[in-house]
């Protein structure tokens, strides 16, 4: 007598096949590895600093009445960071900001104000040598030349830079989770669109209705290969970017659970709009119009390639909404600032958040037949 049949055993030979179709498929693996890994090698080598920026925060003791600290202010290239001593010491050891000022008068004779400059180990010293020894002594010529012709300077900058502990903030911890982005939220959309609407078209899913495996199981075996590749593929560039070019997992195996954790979250979110695009879409030729409507906002203004604070004010709070935006900040968090997933839960919800949206307009449209 034969025994019962087994979902179970039906859904994983499902994932079988499909995994082995998609190692298989060069365009799956060109999307979801090769693109990321030559972004991560271009930003890899392109050195280990930051980019040049200039903001800063003031010492609660500076003098706020001189004509440096009011030209400082006024100037758009630098940002003013307004926050707790405790906030700001936190973003100076983790390479956010580039140091903190304080104006002070000099009671010694000579110029009115002093200027002291504290940094970290996390900066970019060739960013603070052009804030200390260009930008900064520009400023105070500047003002000698127009308001104080007729004494020999208005300040003068501190020679000694008290410099605190900092953990080095290399291109590639940046740039390696904008990349994991741009790989799960690829295949998430594109793999799964065009995967099931080539089902649906080969009246594949139609022959599965002929065995005894169910609905969910057919679901669940196709979107279990996904997975599976997708990790494999995080597995891989995380590897890559960790021993080439030392990007930063501060609890070691620990902080790589817990990105794997999040990926796997961010790859279940992606995939609902590719269910509803094959479900929405007529044609083959209509797909990738349609999953670019969801993508490429995400790759261009989600942080991937460059920190949303460099768009105007208008346009950060749209990119703040979408969901590769709390991906990628959530990520960064965890891998280079030793966050935890928990802590992370503002991201998460965001995400969770669009994922119950997006998979009630999937049930609405999917198909099939």
């Amino acid at each position: 007598m034969q025994g019962s049949y087994s979902q179970i055993r039906a859904m994983l030979a499902i994932t079988k096949g499909s995994l082995r179709s998609t190692l298989r498929s060069p365009s799956s693996v060109v999307f979801s590895i090769g693109f990321p890994l030559i972004f991560i090698l271009v930003f890899g080598f392109m050195g280990g600093g930051s980019s040049v920026s200039f903001k800063i925060a003031f010492d609660p003791q500076s003098d706020t009445t001189n004509d440096v600290y009011k030209r400082l202010t006024a100037i758009p290239a630098v940002k003013v960071v307004r926050k707790s001593q405790l906030e700001v010491k936190e973003d100076l050891e983790k390479g956010r900001m580039l140091a903190i000022v304080r104006i002070s008068k000099n009671e010694k004779g000579g110029p009115d104000y002093i200027v002291h400059l504290t940094s970290s180990g996390a900066v970019n010293p060739q960013n603070l040598h052009l804030f200390k020894g260009t930008f900064l002594s520009g400023i105070i010529s500047d003002i000698n030349a127009h308001r104080y012709p007729n004494v020999p300077s208005v300040a003068t900058v501190a020679p000694e830079i008290t410099e605190i502990p900092g953990r080095v903030y290399r291109t590639i911890d940046f740039i390696l989770p904008g990349q994991l982005g741009f790989s799960l939220l690829s295949a998430g959309v594109f793999g799964v669109a065009f995967l099931f609407f080539n089902l649906r078209q080969q009246l594949v899913l139609k022959r599965f209705f002929a065995t005894p495996v169910t609905r969910p199981y057919i679901i669940l075996g196709e979107a279990l290969s996904r997975v599976i590749f997708q990790m494999i593929t995080a597995v891989i560039i995380i590897g890559i970017g960790t021993l080439a070019f030392h990007f930063t997992l501060v609890h070691g195996f620990r902080t790589f659970l817990e990105i794997m954790i999040l990926s796997f979250i961010a790859l279940v979110v992606f995939m609902g709009y590719g269910f509803v695009v094959s479900g929405i879409s007529k044609t083959e030729s209509t797909i990738p119009p349609l999953a670019n409507l969801f993508t490429l906002p995400q790759f261009l203004l989600a942080g991937t390639f460059f920190s949303i604070e460099a768009f105007p004010s208008w346009l950060q709070p749209i990119c703040r909404v979408l969901p590769l935006t709390h991906f990628n900040n959530a990520m960064r968090n965890i891998a280079f600032e030793g966050a935890s997933l928990i802590s992370c839960w503002q991201n998460i919800g965001v995400m969770l958040i669009w994922g119950v949206i997006i998979y009630a307009i999937a049930i609405k449209v999917f198909k099939w037949e």
